[in-house]
């Protein structure tokens, strides 16, 4: 009698493409990359997006870098981050990059956002209204406090 086995998922190309990115990141981590090669490249990420996800890449990095300069843009499995004190604080993942419905704005455990026993640690994003941008701001602010 011939027996089946159970087929184990594995990960997606997407997965197995942010994980090679990551591998480079930290290539260029022991190469010695400064704050300006981090930088320059998370630009050159955040313009190579399609454009629906590029404009709203390039404003929340504006947004994050204004209201909380002494934060260090850097990339983070390919996707655009902030960081302090070489602690990834906040992220920028694009809805291309995983084939979502919408690119998210997240934030990581050195953000201090705590509220009690339970608050959010990403935003959806479509788009960005101005209350968007304000409250991105906010958040941003409260995560460096």
């Amino acid at each position: 009698m011939a027996t089946t086995r159970k087929k184990t998922e594995s990960f997606t190309a997407e997965e197995k493409a942010a994980m090679k990115e990551r591998a480079e990141e930290i290539k260029r981590e022991k190469r010695g990359a400064g704050e300006a090669e981090d930088a320059k490249a998370v630009l050159a990420k955040i313009a190579s997006m399609p454009e629906a996800d590029r404009k709203i890449a390039e404003r929340v990095h504006e947004i994050v870098l204004a209201a909380a300069p002494e934060l260090k843009a850097k990339l983070w499995y390919g996707m655009s981050a902030y960081y302090r004190d070489g602690k990834n604080v906040c992220f920028f993942q694009d809805a291309a990059k995983f084939k979502a419905r919408y690119s998210t704005l997240g934030f990581n455990e050195a953000a201090r956002l705590d509220d009690g026993n339970m608050w959010p640690t990403s935003y959806a994003l479509l788009k960005l209204t101005e209350a968007d941008e304000k409250r991105i701001a906010e958040l941003v602010k409260q995560a460096m406090s």
